[in-house]
């Protein structure tokens, strides 16, 4: 189950309750999910209640999220939905909804993300000639797409302007660091255009974690066809269940609300980040089960349902990642 189908589940159980005169509340056009922001409250979270009782206080809120709960939990898909105070609904996947999003997203490969979610919506944005300015409204242009939107005329992105002209920035920097250290910061911060950092091959540079993880699991597919193994999520294996994997497969259900949050507030710097939260996540899964049951297997060993199902979703991050990396103008290296 993706967020958007989630996003759709919850908003039907609100209205379903409404209409059986369980609820008396004014049914919402949309419900957004969101990753919580700390481990150990399920997989995605929801402040539907809160909003419904809104002006109502505490209390109404919570009863409106026990009702939610008692119908949510008996949806296929939901493992367990629980309320938490002022009244969230923390609501946990089952397996066979971690499997259908990452077939979800190898499905869409690195058009995962986009679609319809500004659709009737209009972004401003005008043309600049500095530099950073100028890229910012380029790529916004291209996520404002990517989400269905339109782009009017207005003002260039407001941002602090880059200390040296783009010439000089591709002179020392080349093409992919260059575009990096104009999109991370947010826009209000100066970039860091230090060479030594932007340059550097190792884990301290966040362009190289994003670009080192997906060459990595590029090279996993490779060995994996070498071996004859396919990629395939099986919920039954037992795989998906590990708070390494259920954190990473947090993050690849958040790619399309990110890429849509970038647009609306013309921030690539969000989906930058997003980026470098993903990459983070897949190298602490991939070497966490490197010595236990790493996500291909060695020579002696036959591939498991466990490997595959790994493998597919290596394959889903690599997916996001090169999506990404695309929609900033920089390049998703097969080898590193």
């Amino acid at each position: 189950m993706t967020p958007a189908q989630l996003s759709r589940t919850v908003l039907h159980t609100v209205r379903r309750a409404v209409e059986d005169d369980e609820l008396c509340v004014v049914v919402p056009e949309r419900v957004k999910v969101r990753t919580p922001p700390r481990a150990g409250c399920g997989d995605y979270a929801t402040n539907v209640a809160l909003l419904l009782a809104r002006g109502g206080g505490e209390r109404d809120a919570l009863v409106i999220a026990e009702v939610l709960r008692r119908r949510l939990v008996r949806t296929p898909g939901i493992a367990r939905v629980e309320v938490a105070a002022p009244g969230f609904l923390n609501i946990t996947l089952d397996a066979h909804s971690h499997a259908q999003l990452v077939r979800a997203v190898r499905s869409a490969g690195p058009r995962y993300g986009h679609g319809e979610a500004l659709a009737g919506v209009s972004v401003p944005l005008g043309d600049s000639d500095e530099v950073r300015a100028a890229l910012v409204g380029h790529v916004v242009r291209g996520l404002v797409d990517a989400s269905g939107g339109v782009v009017i005329a207005g003002r260039g992105p407001v941002v602090r302007a880059s200390p040296v002209s783009g010439v000089e920035l591709l002179r020392s920097l080349g093409p992919d660091a260059a575009r990096w250290a104009l999109l991370r910061p947010a826009g209000h911060d100066l970039p860091d255009l230090d060479p030594s950092r932007l340059l550097s091959q190792r884990e301290d540079n966040p362009l190289f974690r994003v670009q080192y993880a997906h060459a990595r699991i590029r090279a996993l597919m490779r060995n994996a066809t070498q071996l004859h193994i396919t990629p395939e999520p099986q919920p039954e294996s037992g795989a998906y269940d590990h708070p390494a994997e259920i954190g990473l497969l947090g993050l690849l259900g958040d790619h399309p609300r990110v890429i849509e949050a970038a647009a609306r507030h013309r921030a690539p710097d969000q989906l930058a980040r997003h980026l470098v939260g993903v990459a983070d996540a897949f190298l602490r899964f991939h070497d966490l089960f490197h010595d236990g049951c790493p996500v291909l297997p060695s020579h002696q060993h036959k591939p498991s349902a466990v490997h595959r199902s790994r493998l597919a979703l290596a394959d889903a991050t690599g997916a996001v990642l090169a999506g990404g990396l695309r929609l900033l103008g920089i390049s998703a290296p097969e080898h590193l």
